[in-house]
């Protein structure tokens, strides 16, 4: 679409038709199209670059899980690890668990009943019921879950 941006069409299972209309500044236009007139549009919808990506996240597979928190095109995750009562890790140091030498994920922050405490130091120890917000891989981040999760 010469000076508009680029349009993709999809027919689904059910045998619907939808196009999506990538305009050249980011917004994004949805069109769903009438069964029995492929030809008429039946519904049209503007989102702003904004409302697009909140749709494209959403639609992304790893999307379900309630402790992911951002994903980018650059293949890292931000998501929340809860250490259990009966970890390994409850009491100890945050440095004695290695994450970030042995998965290359950064514990950014750790939430703590109502508190935040931003980038915690090696030194800071870890107590049960801890919630570890962590970035990294997804790779790097299932390692860490697994490593948190040690009883």
């Amino acid at each position: 679409m010469p000076g508009i941006g680029v349009k993709y069409d999809l027919t689904t299972r059910e045998h619907e038709h939808l196009s999506v209309i990538a305009h050249r500044d980011g917004a994004r236009t949805v069109n769903v199209y009438r069964s029995d007139d492929p030809d008429a549009c039946a519904r049209s919808l503007r989102l702003s670059v904004a409302e697009s990506a909140a749709l494209i996240d959403a639609l992304m597979p790893a999307h379900h899980s309630p402790n992911l928190l951002h994903t980018t095109d650059l293949g890292l995750v931000a998501e929340r690890i809860e250490l259990s009562s009966v970890s390994h890790w409850n009491g100890r140091l945050l440095g004695e668990t290695r994450m970030r030498t042995d998965t290359g994920v950064s514990i950014v922050a750790v939430l703590r009943r109502a508190e935040a405490i931003p980038s915690p130091a090696p030194d800071f120890r870890l107590a049960g019921g801890d919630t570890l917000i962590v970035i990294g891989t997804r790779e790097g981040i299932d390692a860490a879950a697994e490593i948190l999760g040690r009883e």
